[in-house]
């Protein structure tokens, strides 16, 4: 009878222990769930990188816009300049020109022998001579008028080219300012997007600083319990299950997987740099001195065969057809390196994990 009660308290306290390693990887589960997840963070990390990238080449044709209206305002101007100074040289040119007519029709009209045209014409002394004096006052006039002409009509010339100058400017300096808002705006939103950017990062650091910190304590927790689940079998209790599966001794895995949650999935991965699912299998219970291969399907060939329902932390459980092993870590859930893509995580034996299910074996040593 007294053996008896004791094979009992043994149970008793295996059962509280499982139950406790159970609710303590709920508990971690849970509080990564309440949160968003790395990848998550990070997904929004490169989608914000990405805008950021299409904002700053968008922010160079802005700038490059404003720098050519720039350059075309500055242009209008030094011509409006250089326009300014022609019509100053032209008035200058028509008010000469004016002053020499002037003085010109005074000297022929006004000479010291002569009081008129009509004197200078009088005093022909033949009748070439008359229509030579006839010739050279209306050749002068005629010079004379038509230089003012010209320099008059160089004048408006030059006024309406200043007029559309000016034109030119104001249609330049509103181009000018219009581009300059462009400018601000696209680097307001490129401004905020960095911003949004740098908060997302600190977020993702946070969240993998808590992550290291929560699986340390969870694999610490698991561990303990691993070990007080051992020395109670140790102690006597063996085991009295209903099948002829043996105990495991392998529950530290568990708190060994769990140390490298987050850890990106790889294709033939077995290393703290990526996992592939065998290869995360094979990397835990390395580190527990058993060697296993590479291979999914070849891990299966290891151990003995557990009935689901007999299932405990630290069995691998297959699916797929052997395509995909995971590690049982209890209350229906395993830890696994899922597919491309994702990470290493918890998840449940439901949905299509449970229809996928093939079987399930334990490392016996």
């Amino acid at each position: 009878m007294t053996v008896v009660r004791d094979v009992i308290r043994t149970l008793k306290r295996q059962v509280v222990a499982s139950a406790l390693l159970a609710g303590l990887l709920c508990a971690v589960v849970a509080a990564a769930s309440a949160q968003p997840s790395i990848p998550e963070k990070q997904a929004e990390a490169q989608r914000i990188s990405a805008q950021i990238q299409q904002l700053d080449a968008a922010a160079q044709r802005a700038q490059d816009r404003y720098e050519n209206a720039s350059g075309r305002l500055r242009l209008v101007q030094q011509r409006l300049s250089a326009n300014t100074q022609a019509l100053g040289v032209a008035r200058t040119n028509l008010k000469a020109a004016q002053e020499a007519l002037a003085q010109r029709l005074v000297a022929i009209y006004t000479s010291q022998d002569d009081q008129s045209s009509l004197a200078v014409l009088l005093g022909a002394k033949s009748l070439d001579d008359l229509v030579t004096r006839m010739e050279t006052i209306n050749t002068v006039s005629a010079q004379n008028t038509s230089l003012i002409q010209e320099v008059t009509s160089y004048e408006r010339s030059i006024v309406q080219h200043r007029a559309l100058l000016h034109q030119a400017r104001r249609s330049a300096a509103r181009l000018v300012l219009a581009r300059a808002a462009a400018k601000r705006t696209v680097e307001a939103k490129l401004a905020a997007e960095q911003h949004l950017y740098n908060s997302v990062r600190e977020q993702i650091s946070q969240l993998e600083a808590a992550q290291r910190a929560s699986q340390l304590a969870a694999a610490q927790r698991a561990e303990a319990a691993a070990h007080a689940q051992q020395d109670q079998t140790d102690l006597g209790g063996g085991y009295l299950g209903g099948g002829s599966v043996p105990p495991g001794h392998f529950s530290g895995a568990v708190g060994i997987a769990m140390r490298y949650l987050g850890v990106p999935y790889v294709w033939g991965g077995a290393s703290p740099s990526g996992f592939d699912c065998s290869g995360l299998v094979m990397y835990v219970y390395s580190q527990l001195g058993v060697s296993l291969p590479h291979n999914a399907a070849m891990q299966y060939g290891y151990g003995v065969y557990v009935p689901r329902s007999q299932l405990q932390p630290g069995d691998l459980v297959f699916f797929a057809g052997l395509g995909h092993v995971g590690i049982y870590i209890g209350n229906n859930q395993m830890i696994h390196a899922p597919h491309t893509g994702t990470v290493v995580q918890i998840s449940s034996l439901t949905g299509w994990y449970s229809y996928e299910y093939y079987g399930a074996r334990r490392i016996i040593g």
